[in-house]
């Protein structure tokens, strides 16, 4: 599915590189895991193959989907009638699709209530966590360094 080299997305973790493939013997089961070097916290993660649908990594997105994302980032409307408990529950399953488009909908949704009353702390910890994860993606994607992806979302959501 995947080979080494590959810039991958684990959804609610963030963007990482494969860098090996490798045969793993862990309870006495021999299996063959992705060994994937993340960008947030500079972590290691290990993946068994045979669980890698399951876990909806993807390929990180290329370029152009990037650029379609971005605008709908800085320009797309924000829903501001739901209720918080609703709002929750929508941006949670967002982020568990791994879908990029969602995953920033979500950071530029919140940064934007965020601005106008205080999110609760759940939200706070969504928003952050969210961040990260799209973050760790731009940077991937653009070849640039995490202070300039944060610079770039920052800067331009209204």
């Amino acid at each position: 599915m995947f080979q080494v080299g590959d810039c991958i997305v684990y959804p609610m973790q963030g963007a990482g590189v494969i860098e090996a493939i490798e045969v793993k013997e862990i309870q006495g089961e021999k299996q063959q895991y992705y060994i994937i070097n993340m960008r947030i916290n500079k972590m290691q993660v290990m993946i068994p193959i045979a669980k890698v649908e399951k876990s909806r990594i993807r390929l990180a997105t290329d370029l152009i989907t990037l650029e379609n994302v971005l605008d709908i980032f800085y320009h797309g409307v924000t829903d501001t009638t739901l209720s918080m408990k609703e709002r929750y529950k929508i941006n949670l399953e967002k982020l568990k699709s791994g879908n990029i488009q969602e995953g920033a909908e979500v950071v530029r949704d919140l940064m934007r209530i965020n601005k106008n009353k205080s999110l609760n702390s759940s939200e706070k910890q969504m928003l952050e966590s969210a961040r990260r994860i799209f973050i760790s993606e731009l940077g991937l994607i653009r070849g640039i360094t995490e202070n300039q992806a944060i610079d770039l979302i920052n800067n331009k959501v209204g």
